[in-house]
């Protein structure tokens, strides 16, 4: 499939990047990616869908599948129905983790504070093979039903090309109008597609300098959301950030996950919160306060619903993961909920809550009655179908803060890694397959309430949006 031309040169030598002062280039080259290697159509995905539980009485469709879309880690749903997925070919060929090197090379991470440095410190250790790294890419596609059977019979690729080795993952995507915002380390993009053909001409990076360590795979930038005050959202795990802003100011701190903010041009970027280990999706309740789930350190420490508060620090750094006891993220319990021996200065966690988060979405109201009303979904993401799906849950208020509420497992046996509500009151969900590096495999399923579909409020948002 053909580059964008818009693309094609975008991080080469001399491209200018944020996360050096303005005069200074990143430099790095990088070869034309190899074609994906995506499975041919078969009955494998049908087949997947009789073992899913679903609640009664809902309906479960398949949406697309492989050929027409692969390894999706992340889409986002535009007004028209129409679902871009952010496709990534680069899962233990280009995006690493330091899980699988020696310790010069996590010295040489702990190092980094600019991607530069990552750059650099990539060439110098693994040689010839760093271009290797460059060889494969991510992308993002647009599935269309242009029939309106439900089924997606259109499958056009955005851009692609997002192949340098200091690129990936891109895990987050956001349409505006003809504008197509994507969150790919260690860029924020917008691209746009004027002529709505499916195919980006034109790009604009909005800020640069996201992901200046390796960390762990799959602490990514991410996340992205327009939130209830209009301004872009969106999130990074543990890989830390070294980027200027068009103001020209340096938001800088290579040790953290952090939640961002922005207005929609780019402009006015601002760190909301930090501290947050990996929180791959954002979503806000219907008084626009913000919530996220935080994964767990693999050191008995559990994974954590958190509530985000502006200038909040929750309390991870991403050194602790290279202590056998974490630090004291272990030693003061900072994962848990609240209590007496946390510091006062840390946003302590609402409940410890899921294994895996991934994809999370609020219901907007609209497609499935009460069932789902003030719920919030997220993906519980574990390696395989078998011990993962979506968990649904809702807060209340408690004081100054909140707890949680209802809590429920509607949707099991899928390895979910997003989930998304759409203009027509129907849920849909993604689908890695199994395992973790991607086999060139993915599903989109659409679900819905018959019950709920003939209902005037489903009728009126359809042609509000």
């Amino acid at each position: 499939m053909p580059v964008c031309a818009v693309l094609s040169g975008a991080n080469s030598i001399g491209s200018v990047s944020a996360d050096e002062p303005a005069a200074v280039a990143v430099t790095n080259t990088k070869p034309e990616a190899l074609e994906p290697e995506i499975a041919e159509a078969s009955e494998e995905a049908a087949q997947a869908m009789a073992g899913f539980k679903i609640p009664e009485g809902w309906e479960i469709k398949l949406f697309a599948a492989e050929p027409q879309v692969a390894n999706i880690v992340a889409f986002g749903v535009d007004s028209k129905g129409r679902v871009y997925v952010c496709e990534s070919y680069r899962q233990n060929r280009g995006v690493t983790d330091n899980r699988g090197h020696d310790d010069e090379w996590l010295l040489a991470d702990l190092s980094a504070e600019t991607v530069q440095d990552r750059i650099d410190y990539h060439k110098r250790l693994l040689g010839e093979a760093a271009i290797t790294y460059a060889q494969h890419d991510d992308r993002i596609r647009r599935l269309t039903d242009t029939d309106g059977d439900g089924v997606a019979d259109e499958s056009t690729v955005v851009a692609d090309g997002f192949n340098g080795l200091e690129e990936g993952t891109g895990a987050g995507v956001l349409i505006n109008g003809s504008d197509i915002y994507y969150t790919c380390i260690p860029k924020l993009w917008k691209l746009t597609d004027a002529d709505d053909d499916g195919v980006a001409e034109d790009s604009q990076v909005l800020s640069d300098g996201y992901g200046v360590r390796v960390a762990f795979r799959g602490h990514d930038m991410h996340g992205l959301i327009r939130g209830y005050d209009g301004r872009l959202y969106f999130s990074i795990g543990d890989r830390g950030y070294h980027v200027t802003t068009p103001e020209g100011k340096l938001l800088s701190n290579p040790a953290v996950g952090a939640v961002f903010r922005c207005e929609m041009d780019g402009s006015q970027l601002e760190v909301y919160c930090n501290g947050l280990r990996n929180p791959q999706e954002l979503a806000f309740n219907d008084i626009g306060d913000w919530f996220t789930v935080d994964n767990n350190s693999d050191s008995g420490d559990k994974a954590r619903l958190v509530h985000l508060l502006e200038g909040g620090d929750t309390g991870w750094r991403m050194h602790y993961q290279y202590l056998p006891d974490r630090g004291p993220f272990n030693r003061l319990k900072i994962w848990e909920p609240h209590h007496n021996e946390q510091p006062a200065h840390l946003v302590p966690p609402i409940i410890n809550f899921t294994d895996g988060p991934s994809g999370l979405a609020f219901y907007p109201g609209t497609g499935f009655g009460e069932q789902l009303d003030n719920q919030f979904l997220i993906c519980d993401f574990r390696g395989g179908p078998s011990n993962s799906g979506i968990r649904s849950f809702s807060v209340d208020p408690d004081g100054a803060f909140y707890k949680m509420g209802a809590d429920d497992q509607p949707i099991w046996n899928i390895l979910a890694t997003d989930v998304a509500f759409t203009p027509s009151g129907e849920l849909l969900v993604s689908d890695w397959v199994d395992g973790w590096d991607g086999l060139g495999k993915g599903r989109l399923y659409k679900l819905s309430d018959p019950a709920q579909q003939d209902t005037d409020v489903v009728t009126e948002v359809k042609e509000l949006l």
